[in-house]
């Protein structure tokens, strides 16, 4: 694989890198949300929020509509939850492997 490719692929990755940002896109699973509505729910700055938002849209995760003075922010690429699902299936797999890890402690 190309270079370039490599990059392109762990740029998209960090962009996903941020637990504001997976809430945000968990929440507009839902659907559109405006701007205010996503700072009301998350009880986090306006431009902490439209930052992380920008970061999501700019990745071609996003996308944004204007009316009037209100941003409302949906889901361009539903894609982005085959992304996703796999990532938390891993990682229920390995807490449930911690889990019995830990469940074996202190058992001798």
């Amino acid at each position: 694989m190309h270079e370039m490719a490599y990059k392109v692929k762990a740029d998209f990755l960090r962009v996903l890198g941020h637990p504001i940002r997976l809430k945000l896109i968990e929440e507009l699973k839902h659907g559109e949300r405006s701007v205010g509505d996503l700072v009301n729910k998350f009880k986090i700055g306006q431009s902490s929020i439209s930052r992380h938002l920008l970061a999501l849209r700019n990745a071609g995760i996003l996308s944004s509509r204007q009316e009037k003075t209100t941003v409302y922010y949906n889901i361009a690429d539903q894609d982005i939850f085959h992304v996703l699902r796999p990532i938390a299936v891993m990682l229920r797999k390995k807490f449930k492997e911690s889990e019995k890890l830990l469940n074996t402690l202190g058992k001798d």
